[in-house]
């Protein structure tokens, strides 16, 4: 009894201060509509709001933040939809990129909401709706309203490719006696690591139900169409040096246009392939570039780069994966920044050597692995990229070296999927 009184305590306090935060989510969607236009829709679901639309049963519910966790989900939506065609999914997320990439991957065959704001009454409003059987979570999404909702109405949560730093460990200390009840209702957490076993066990998961699976970025689906791409790129750019930048955020933008100037003066013909991270930062890039002097072209205004650009913005979604295909080495951004790091695993799968900034805690296993064979290096700061890049440009044999080691990494790392269904017993 004491124990349910703490708990009822707590999550009413919690809930209050989110319901006294409401104005501040319309705000934030204003605020971010200005910057990118999805914000202005589809504001209903925010709130588990779905119009006349009436309930519709759906099985396997799947729940991704934004385009990273989609692309890390997408074997275990694929082996679902094949596994059991017969019954409905839904894949939530929060953001209009995730958004975009789940409805070009898997269009129709999925349902598709935002999923809502931590309100007791919105969660309550998206159960009822959609009455799932099952839940599956990726990685860090610990929301106490969803996971106690989810249990009250008999929901069992089960936490995908589950990743907790020490640093977000360390963020859980003012919700802490809130998150470890929360996270004790949880079926199953399916962690990337020993380590973040070890991290959400300390958080409040119950020992008996953590199973480290390994990571499903390893299990990415190979790329179709990679030698036709390759083949396009290379007779429209022809056999020019090209080094990508990747996820990179607005403060990393300036060491990624003086890094490229730089690199420029000893290898003139020297393309940038630039991938930010927001949509919204797309145009602007474009034109900080031109502000600087140097040619510049996108995906979306002329398709492929040409023998005369320098720089050549990739500005759509779910392409990056093949451009990376084309590029000789790669800086992986959101590691200048105090951000933790992106995904390294998809330019190791391409046989791509690395750059990055000091900031991967996010990552600090896999970048780790991929330092030991030779495939990642780290620059201390922003004037510290310049000769990492130059150092794997020069060193063609180095670099199809540590472009092996890389690819056999992420080979002996393959079978986190199998695992997971597995534990969660699909």
């Amino acid at each position: 009894m004491k124990k349910s009184l703490i708990e009822h305590l707590l999550r009413g306090l919690y809930s209050v201060v989110l319901y006294a935060l409401v104005p501040v989510t319309i705000y934030h969607l204003i605020w971010r509509g200005f910057r990118q236009s999805a914000y202005f829709q589809r504001w209903g679901e925010r709130y588990g709001r779905y119009g006349d639309a009436a309930a519709t049963p759906t099985p396997l519910w799947v729940h991704a933040v934004s385009v990273g966790e989609v692309a890390a989900a997408a074997p275990l939506v694929d082996a679902l939809l094949k596994k059991y065609p017969q019954r409905r999914m839904v894949v939530t997320c929060i953001t209009p990129t995730g958004s975009e990439r789940i409805q070009s991957l898997w269009g129709g065959r999925v349902q598709h909401v935002y999923l809502p704001y931590d309100l007791p009454g919105a969660v309550a409003r998206f159960l009822r709706h959609f009455q799932p059987e099952v839940a599956l979570i990726m990685e860090t999404e610990l929301w106490p309203n969803l996971l106690f909702g989810c249990r009250d109405y008999g929901v069992p949560v089960n936490i995908i490719n589950a990743r907790l730093s020490a640093r977000s460990l360390r963020g859980y200390r003012v919700l802490a006696p809130l998150v470890s009840r929360a996270l004790a209702t949880v079926r199953r957490v399916c962690a990337q690591s020993s380590a973040d076993a070890a991290r959400f066990i300390k958080l409040g998961a119950l020992p008996e139900r953590v199973v480290d699976t390994g990571n499903l970025k390893f299990d990415v689906a190979l790329r179709e169409g990679v030698e036709s791409f390759r083949a396009m790129f290379v007779h429209r750019v022809g056999r020019r040096m090209v080094w990508i930048a990747a996820s990179t955020h607005p403060d990393e933008e300036l060491a990624v246009i003086n890094t490229h100037r730089r690199l420029r003066r000893r290898w003139p013909d020297l393309l940038l392939l630039w991938a930010p991270r927001h949509p919204e930062r797309f145009a602007p890039v474009i034109e900080r570039v031109r502000s600087y002097g140097l040619r510049v072209g996108s995906r979306q205004q002329q398709y492929w780069p040409d023998t005369q650009d320098a720089v050549f913005v990739v500005d759509t979604l779910g392409e990056l994966p093949l451009f990376f295909e084309v590029a000789d080495v790669a800086f992986v951004g959101g590691s200048l920044q105090e951000i933790g790091g992106h995904n390294l695993l998809e330019p190791a799968s391409a046989g791509v050597p690395m750059v990055t900034g000091p900031h991967l805690f996010n990552f600090a296993e896999i970048s780790a692995r991929l330092r030991e064979v030779g495939a990642l290096r780290i620059a201390v700061d922003a004037d510290a990229l310049e000769p990492l890049l130059a150092a794997w440009l020069q060193d063609a044999k180095a670099r199809a070296s540590a472009g092996e080691a890389a690819r056999a990494l992420v080979a002996a790392g393959r079978g986190a999927l199998s695992k997971t269904l597995a534990a969660v017993g699909l």
